[in-house]
């Protein structure tokens, strides 16, 4: 089983059999990362931040966890000077691998639309997990020229076409569907889920406006089961065949 909690904005923690997975901590307002490590004092903890602005890495990741296990995979995008030097880390940059993680996790990076990674974490049991950070067709229709429109559409694609060469299908994903962008803001989301098969599928970077992010039969296909997190705290349980809200 998998346990997906969303802590805010692009900001999760996924507890496996194994280990538990942070991606892009920002904010914590539920506690409900306390709760999380409380529950599994035994299992590893691996942060993973996907590049330096402030809506996805905040410094109190070095002072979380200090009972457990911990190691951390950032970009190497985030200033070396504000890490603790005694910790455990995997610098990143896209195309790198690392396979020796805590609870035998391995995570490649690959590339963003705006700055930093993005990653693919494979578990033990060859199950996959991708986090976006900010990779995603950034336009903004009322204020990009045609231009600029093509340029974000070659970046994306050019990433896309990386990923896809090493991934036909996903277990669970998070992705932008920021609303922000005006009438396109899915259409990142809609390209990534018709080129990759993904089987559980969480937006992020929505900035609180989750209706519109959560209007999943405008943009995701039928054979992905969509979940919208948007309290934080709120929590859902994967397995291979069913999934539970909680």
């Amino acid at each position: 089983m998998i346990k997906v909690t969303y802590l805010d904005h692009s900001g999760f923690a996924v507890t496996t059999p194994t280990a538990i997975l942070i991606f892009d901590y920002y904010k914590d307002p539920s506690k409900s990362l306390y709760k999380i490590l409380e529950d599994n004092p035994d299992l590893p903890v691996i942060f993973f931040v996907s590049h330096h602005h402030y809506d996805h890495f905040n410094r109190d990741i070095f002072n979380l966890a200090q009972n457990h296990k911990r190691a951390y995979v950032l970009s190497n995008d985030i200033n070396s000077k504000v890490v603790h030097n005694d910790l455990a880390i995997a610098w990143m940059s896209p195309g790198d691998e690392v396979s020796q993680l805590p609870g035998a996790i391995s995570v490649k990076a690959y590339g963003s639309t705006d700055i930093g990674d993005s990653y693919l974490v494979t578990l033990p049991d060859g199950r996959t997990i991708f986090h976006a950070g900010d990779f995603n067709y950034w336009h903004w229709e009322d204020e990009n020229t045609e231009a600029q429109v093509r340029r974000a559409y070659q970046k994306f694609t050019h990433i896309m076409t990386g990923l896809m060469a090493d991934v036909k299908e996903l277990d669970l994903a998070f992705f932008p569907v920021d609303p922000r962008m005006g009438g396109d803001f899915s259409a990142g989301a809609r390209l990534f889920l018709e080129n990759i098969d993904v089987k559980y599928f969480i937006p992020m970077h929505f900035w609180g406006e989750y209706r519109s992010a959560c209007d999943f039969p405008n943009y995701t296909p039928d054979n992905t089961e969509s979940f919208c997190l948007h309290v934080p705290g709120e929590s859902v349980e994967l397995t291979p065949s069913l999934a539970f809200r909680s």
